[in-house]
């Protein structure tokens, strides 16, 4: 029979020890009326828990203060964190922009094949500049898919598209403000520094307004300050001298007997004209602002060359950490920072000589230019970003080149370019300077020297054929020279090129943060770096572009905007200018009624 189930609550329970004595008491109560005072219901277990709540919630509201305060200093010294507040960065800040000059991505390529062979690193050794890399650019410009640098360059100082041969100019051939324009107006600190002329397409876009690229005479003045707004360019260090030079004067090239150094003499600048000079600036420590340094009569040599003239011309390093050093000692104590555009410029001249030797020469001086920003980023005191572009590719170059009509093997030799000590343009110069002395003979004493001398030591080429020195001495003049020299070895090394002028190939930005300068990750049109600049310095160009129309057209007493330079009608006018404007070619003859 099932046994019938009990409530859960019918069984005694055991009692406690602890309702005994509570029992006990209650008794004591009730026989004598007086009540036993109870100890506290909170015991030693509940204030432990209420001290570790107190200690928490103190801890915390430290943290929350420690972070309002941490916060609020970033904010208003040196060297945040990088990010922007309310689409805008805040605060002191530095902009370095860089542009490697006819740099594309193969350019990188080969010059990090080449170091890993030069120097027997690994085949995983990359340059400074691969571990930056954050994005890249599309250049074209409104009168070609190919640009020139004067439009790559016009899309970064005003970001805008204009055409090619243009220097900061609108396509309907109005100046437009460029960044470095305001950020002189806005307080900050300006400087140049070029391997090539001073006067050339890139840096004269930041500080001049003409309508072909061609006027560096007039680029000159402008930018020592006979320009609408004045001075706008603090330092500036490079090539160029013999556009500031009267035509009085030996080593001149201007058109007229302007005398552009005492110009800027006039205007405060100091001024140096070679190493002596440039040392005595003890790498930026010593520098009296502004400065006007002219080291090279046109262009800087090229690093191949320049690294056996190094008491003459001072490196693209050198210059560079002496204008960080400079302009960050004049803005020590100013509310402002300062903006630098720093270019190696002959990466370019090196895509268009078609001289692997020389370029990857110039990478290297770019690469190590563009390290030596990224310590004084790390060592500055002052918030400050570095970013790194091309205005184009030159040279349409391949690592990779199709020498038979058999079906290719796939190899390139980069071993062929470490032997090399000179530049074909170089080795030009040194032939035609020895048909000026020996006379032009086809003798064995000229092909001697041809084969030993500039082919044997200069460019480490050992298998040279009749042939090939034959054709040097029927060519010997220095424009087909020196490209017949790149391409003695350009051939060796199985290194290919397209074209002796630009390509419209995509070219890689750069920058030394990937937060500071989130908005170039990915591909972008070259504008938008210019607007990167801009937006980063907090700048306001549209003034800059009124005044400048509006002074400009009160500085021309005919009205015709005659500071800009020989009027352009047409575009089609315009797109001529679409070719090599190096000095080394100007006065030579191609038989096609171009100046090159």
């Amino acid at each position: 029979m099932a046994r019938p189930q009990q409530p859960l609550l019918s069984e005694p329970r055991p009692s406690s020890e602890i309702s005994s004595d509570r029992h006990e008491e209650e008794e004591d109560a009730l026989l004598t009326g007086q009540q036993k005072p109870q100890e506290s219901k909170y015991g030693w277990l509940f204030w432990r828990e209420v001290g570790a709540f107190a200690w928490a919630l103190i801890a915390t509201v430290a943290v929350i203060v420690l972070a309002v305060m941490y916060q609020h200093q970033q904010s208003s010294h040196p060297k945040s964190t990088g990010a922007w507040k309310h689409g805008k960065p805040t605060g002191k800040r530095n902009m370095i922009f860089m542009v490697s000059d006819g740099m594309g991505p193969t350019s990188l390529a080969l010059t990090r094949s080449f170091r890993q062979f030069e120097t027997g690193l690994p085949s995983d050794d990359i340059l400074v500049l691969d571990q930056h890399l954050v994005g890249s650019s599309r250049t074209r410009s409104t009168s070609s898919l190919i640009t020139d640098s004067a439009a790559g360059a016009t899309a970064f100082s005003c970001g805008l598209k204009s055409y090619n041969g243009a220097i900061s100019v609108t396509p309907d051939h109005k100046p437009c403000g460029t960044v470095m324009e305001a950020a002189k107006k806005a307080g900050y600190m300006t400087g140049l520094v070029v391997t090539t002329r001073i006067t050339d397409a890139t840096p004269a876009c930041f500080a001049a307004h003409v309508n072909l690229r061609s006027e560096e005479d007039l680029i000159a003045e402008q930018e020592v300050g006979f320009h609408p707004l004045g001075n706008v360019v603090d330092l500036m260090l490079g090539g160029g001298r013999c556009h500031f030079l009267p035509n009085t004067t030996e080593g001149s090239c201007r058109d007229d007997d302007k005398d552009v150094v005492n110009m800027a003499k006039k205007k405060g600048f100091s001024y140096l004209d070679d190493r002596a000079g440039f040392d005595g600036l003890k790498l930026g420590s010593a520098v009296k602002l502004p400065l006007l340094g002219l080291i090279a009569n046109t262009d800087v040599p090229y690093e191949i060359d320049r690294r056996n003239m190094n008491d003459v011309y001072p490196s693209l390093n050198e210059m560079a950490k002496t204008a960080l050093r400079a302009l960050s000692d004049a803005t020590k104590d100013s509310e402002q920072g300062f903006f630098l555009m720093i270019e190696g410029s002959r990466i370019d001249h090196a895509g268009h000589g078609n001289d692997p030797a020389a370029q990857v020469h110039e990478v290297l001086a770019y690469d190590k230019a563009f390290a030596s920003v990224l310590d004084f980023l790390d060592k500055d005191d002052v918030e400050g970003v570095a970013v790194s572009t091309s205005d184009h590719e030159t040279g349409g170059l391949a690592v990779a080149r199709q020498l038979h009509d058999a079906y290719p093997v796939y190899h390139w030799f980069p071993g062929q370019l470490v032997n090399a000590t000179h530049s074909g343009e170089n080795l030009a110069y040194q032939l035609r300077d020895y048909l000026a002395e020996h006379g032009s003979q086809p003798n064995d004493k000229l092909k001697s020297y041809i084969r030993d001398t500039l082919i044997g030591e200069g460019l480490g080429i050992k298998d040279v054929t009749e042939n090939e020195i034959q054709h040097l001495i029927d060519h010997s003049e220095p424009w087909p020279s020196s490209y017949y020299f790149a391409d003695l070895i350009s051939r060796r090394a199985q290194t290919g090129w397209a074209t002796h002028g630009h390509s419209g190939a995509d070219v890689n930005i750069y920058a030394s943060s990937v937060k500071a300068a989130r908005p170039l990750v990915g591909n972008h049109e070259n504008t938008e770096v210019g607007n990167f600049i801009r937006d980063y310095l907090d700048l306001d160009l549209e003034p800059i572009t009124k005044a400048l129309n509006e002074k400009g057209a009160e500085s021309d007493t005919l009205g015709a905007s005659l500071w800009l330079g020989k009027p352009v009608s047409t575009d089609k006018e315009a797109d001529q200018t679409d070719h090599y404007q190096g000095d080394f070619k100007r006065s030579l003859d191609c038989g096609c009624d171009k100046k090159h």
